[in-house]
């Protein structure tokens, strides 16, 4: 009898979905970022629900507070991914009876920072007791069917970018769970990027409203299963000639001996987007998010061959399919 231990979490969801019955002209296909619902003409009811498992999901040095926010910035940034913006949200928790009254309120200050941050309302929710800390969110907000950014849209000869650099959250974990070194002069920064995850919403409604993107997805898994989940939902590859490496995952890399491509490419947890935009709109796609002051990273190209190939100092590699995956003890 095969266990999840064995399976890994995306055999278990495809399981779990053959023995659902599809609703009929579902907006959004199952399998990406976020949910949707028509409620009349063009506009759809956008939902999203990810929830945070204390064992799981939060080092030791992440405070409840951090864990909190974090759990909100984790659905933000899905939504952001589709530029949908959310207007509110329903929490779950599932608490353990050790919880003191002072660690509640922390984790309703965290759920509360989360959510203005980002200007979305906390609504209400539920409570229960658990065996371990779960903070659960469902979040939801309200699209135009035609203004979602679904990963299904790249088209071969499309430009492939994200929004910001890799390798620190990887790096950081590292420092946390694992005991490397950082120098003095990243180290701070490593940790921040994983006690202190930020969601793209800003650049991810910008671009939406450009009209220039055709796929995207938020790289929580990874950078490398990103490209790999819009190549499967898009039929078509990559070929990736600018990985976009954080100085400090390079520093960090250096100082340990480490690959800063593997720090890039299979960390997760970065909440960046990455996406696919038309050639022809790519000065406009870069204006929009400059105008919000974020930035958007050429990193390669669409094309037909469905794999992930990088071109680097005249070598080619691929880029395997490796990300974050839940019920297995190692990243896969």
């Amino acid at each position: 009898m095969h266990r999840l231990g064995d399976i890994g979490e995306r055999v278990a969801i495809t399981l779990i979905l053959k023995h659902l019955e599809k609703m009929p002209y579902m907006p959004v296909p199952f399998g990406d970022d976020v949910s949707a619902y028509p409620i009349g003409g063009e506009e759809l009811l956008v939902l999203k629900t990810d929830m945070l498992i204390d064992k799981t999901d939060v080092p030791e040095s992440m405070s409840l507070w951090q864990a909190a926010r974090k759990a909100v910035v984790m659905n933000v940034s899905d939504f952001a991914a589709k530029g949908v913006k959310p207007l509110g949200a329903l929490v779950s928790l599932g608490l353990p009876a050790r919880i003191t009254r002072k660690e509640l309120e922390d984790i309703a200050e965290g759920l509360n920072a989360g959510a203005r941050e980002y200007d979305v309302y906390i609504l209400g929710g539920d409570t229960n007791e658990a065996s371990d800390l779960v903070i659960s969110i469902a979040m939801f907000g309200t699209a135009r069917k035609d203004a979602l950014m679904l990963r299904s849209g790249a088209k071969p000869g499309d430009v492939v970018a994200v929004t910001g650099f890799f390798g620190k959250t990887s790096a950081g974990l590292k420092v946390l769970l694992e005991g490397f070194k950082a120098p003095k002069s990243v180290h701070d920064v490593l940790v921040e990027a994983v006690l202190m995850p930020k969601a793209r919403l800003k650049e991810g409604l910008a671009l939406s409203t450009s009209g220039a993107v055709t796929a995207a997805i938020d790289s929580s898994d990874g950078l490398a299963w990103s490209l790999y989940e819009i190549g499967k939902a898009s039929n078509v590859g990559f070929v990736i000639d600018n990985v976009p490496v954080a100085y400090e995952a390079a520093r960090f890399a250096e100082v340990n001996g480490l690959d800063p491509f593997e720090l890039a490419f299979y960390g997760g947890e970065e909440y960046e987007l990455v996406l696919t935009v038309k050639s022809e709109l790519w000065n406009r796609a870069n204006k929009a998010v400059k105008q919000v002051g974020g930035t958007l990273i050429r990193i390669g190209r669409v094309v037909a061959q469905k794999r992930v190939l990088l071109e680097f100092e005249g070598k080619k590699r691929v880029i395997e399919p490796r990300g974050w995956e839940h019920f297995r003890r190692h990243r896969e």
